[in-house]
Parts: C-alpha cells; sequence; structure tokens
C-alpha cells in the first residue's frame, strides 16, 4: 500500500515515527512518502519536506510567511496527486492539514487525521469541515471523544503515543549513568530548560529563562536543544551564563533525571510531567498575536497538563507575568519537597488518565489498515 503522511512539527515527526513503526508492521511493503523529519526517515518515510522549513506559529508569524506557505501548499497538492496514495494521514498541524484533506477528499482519497486540531480550544467552526474531509479522526485526549461527540461525530480514542514512548524510554534506564554519559553533576540539582523548538519562540523566552539562572548560583542548569537548532545559534544566548550548559538532541535524557524544569508551552509540558518533572510552563507571544488569542481561545489554561487535569496543577506564566523573578519565585516553589510531592501526585493522575486508551500508535495503524481493507 501507499501512505502519504504529513507532519509539520517536531512532536509530529515524533509520533509520526511511531505510527509509521505501527504501519509497517501491519503492511511490510509499505511505501511511505512524507512531510517531517529525521524520526520518520530513520523508520524509512521518504521525506520530501523537512518539518523545520514549515513551522510558523502565530498570527503574526503566519501572515509574514504566508507566501511560503501558500507555495507549499501547493507543491504539496501536485505531489500528492502524483504519488495517488492508497490513503493519506495527517498529524495535527491544522492550518496546513485541513485544506490539504480537502483538497485530498475532492480527488477522491481516503483521509486519516492522527492527533486532533485543537478546535475545543477556538476556531471551533472547523469541526464542520472535519466532518466533512475526514474519513476518521483519531483523538489523544480523553475529553475529546466526547467533545466530538456533541458535535455529531463520532472519532476514535487511541490513548496518548507520549505514554508509550517515555515507557520505552524508561526501561532499563540507570539515572546515574544517564548523568554520567551527559556530563552532569551529581552533587547540584538539575534544572532543565525547554525553550522550544522555533527559532522564534527560543529568542522570546531563552533570554528570559537563563537570566533566572543568575539567582540559582549552586544549581546546574541544563538548555534543551533541538536537534533543528545550530550551536551557533544557542551559544549566543548562553555563552556568558556561567552555571548553564547545551545539550543537543538529549530531551528526554535531561528530563530522566532534572529536580525540576522551566518549559515553554506545547506538547513538551505533557512531556516533562510524564518525566515526574515538577515544572513552571512559559508563554510570550507577540503583543498582537497574544491580544487576538486572548480573544479567541476558549480554554481556562494554556498547558496540556492544567487541561487534562482540569485544574492548576503546573503554574503558567503567560505573556507579562513571565520575568525572572517570578521564574525565580516559581523555581524556588518547586524545588520545595512538599510541592514537589503534592504535583508528582497529580502527575500519576494523569499518566493513568492518559494511559486507559492503549498503545496509540499501534491502535492508531489498525484503524488505518481497517480503512483500507
Amino acid at each position: 500500500m501507499k501512505y502519504y503522511i504529513i507532519a509539520g512539527e517536531a512532536s509530529g515527526d515524533l509520533h509520526g515515527s511511531r505510527l509509521i513503526r505501527a504501519i509497517r508492521k501491519n503492511d511490510p511493503n509499505a511505501m511511505i512518502r512524507a512531510w517531517g523529519g529525521d524520526l520518520m526517515a530513520k523508520e524509512g518515510a521518504s521525506i520530501v519536506k523537512h518539518y523545520r522549513d514549515l513551522a510558523f506559529m502565530g498570527f503574526i508569524e503566519v501572515v509574514a510567511n504566508l507566501r511560503t506557505i501558500l507555495q507549499n501548499m501547493k507543491w504539496c497538492k501536485k505531489d500528492l496527486t502524483e504519488f495517488n496514495p492508497d490513503i493519506l494521514i495527517l498529524i495535527d498541524y491544522p492550518g496546513f492539514n485541513l485544506p490539504i484533506a480537502k483538497f485530498a477528499k475532492s480527488r477522491g482519497l481516503r483521509t486519516a487525521y492522527y492527533i486532533s486540531p485543537q478546535v475545543w480550544a477556538w476556531k471551533e467552526g472547523r469541526v464542520n469541515l472535519i466532518k466533512k474531509v475526514v474519513d476518521r479522526m483519531m483523538v489523544i485526549l480523553p475529553f475529546e471523544k466526547d467533545f466530538y461527540a456533541k458535535k455529531g461525530y463520532d472519532v476514535t480514542y487511541v490513548g496518548h503515543p507520549l505514554i508509550e514512548i517515555i515507557q520505552d524510554h524508561q526501561q532499563n534506564q540507570d539515572l546515574a549513568s544517564v548523568k554520567k554519559n551527559l556530563g552532569l553533576s551529581d552533587e547540584k540539582k538539575i534544572i532543565a530548560l525547554l525553550p522550544g523548538s522555533r527559532k522564534q519562540e527560543i529568542i522570546k523566552k531563552l533570554p528570559i529563562m537563563l537570566e533566572t539562572t543568575v539567582q540559582f548560583p549552586d544549581e546546574e542548569f541544563v538548555v534543551a536543544q533541538a536537534p533543528g537548532i545550530t550551536d551557533a545559534f544557542m551559544h549566543d544566548f548562553t555563552n556568558q551564563y556561567p552555571n548553564v550548559r547545551l545539550l543537543k538532541g538529549n530531551t528526554y535524557q535531561i528530563l530522566s533525571v532534572a529536580d525540576a524544569a522551566l518549559v515553554t508551552s506545547g506538547t513538551a509540558t505533557l512531556e516533562t510531567a510524564l518525566f515526574g518533572v515538577p515544572e513552571v510552563v512559559c508563554y510570550f507571544g507577540s503583543p498582537l498575536t497574544y491580544t487576538i488569542a486572548k480573544k479567541l481561545v476558549k480554554v481556562p489554561f494554556i498547558s496540556l497538563v492544567n487541561l487534562i487535569m482540569g485544574k492548576m496543577v503546573v503554574k503558567e506564566l503567560i505573556q507579562h507575568e513571565l520575568t525572572p523573578d517570578n521564574l525565580s519565585i516559581e523555581l524556588k516553589k518547586i524545588l520545595d519537597p512538599s510541592i514537589r510531592s503534592r504535583i508528582q501526585k497529580d502527575y500519576l493522575e494523569l499518566w493513568n488518565k492518559l494511559e486507559a486508551g492503549g498503545k496509540a500508535s499501534g491502535q492508531a495503524a489498525a484503524v488505518i489498515e481497517k480503512m483500507l481493507h
């Protein structure tokens, strides 16, 4: 069978790679053409566009890069038509993927969507389009199934893919060896800094995170550098901070030994929680982007941890609240053993909620196989 997969971000590349592995168990001769990244390529997908050339976030950033986005969309439609897959599989990335789903449906292609757009947060009107152009939606958050049911659309809850990914990572993990391999101290507390995987979000948030380190001279801070970001770019930020280290492509190893973390809002907040690391969630966008988002977004929290749990489990510092002083105050709190214990108790409940769906990639691959046969 021929599969065409589109993932436009680092997290989509991760989940796409696991999905490809599961698809190949059912279909060893699968031909897979994809928009994604290095992880999907390692699983045998032929990558035609890398996600680092696609990822634009925020209203202003999208408008500024609209010409590039439209050119990519036009090229994708041409490539999709020429490849003529048996099924199109879309992974999140709705601003791009939904128009492509509409195009594919008009050409009579089967369409499967793995990891729903966050229509429950904003742009609920997208549900009507999804119902028309997506043959099967597979959701990864437990409340999404009920949300779609209220809209008259049956979706499949497959569980959250991060559960199996983190379980696999933690198997036979010797934390002392991890610290030694990463060159981290045994005596100092390790604070992880996760500034994001896009240059524009790193530019906004990492300097604030780094200023916070000045108030913690006895701790060791480790910046989790995304694989797609160059060393030179990151060193421009970190060179002046003596207790800060850069580690590239080792986010999960860092989280497995971290005592606390400062994390850019997004999937990383959930990853950090599932590793059991107390965190402070950081968000800072352009003033216009934030003003527009504040009017449109309908949910009470920005982090997935708090949204899934329905309460404030981890502190969120948003826009003007995100300052070095506020970050320092919150970091001191989550390093306190009693507060750490409370957070980790909530994390256990979070894990159980997400584990209930089963192994997401295997379940998603089974849904896709059923669609094809």
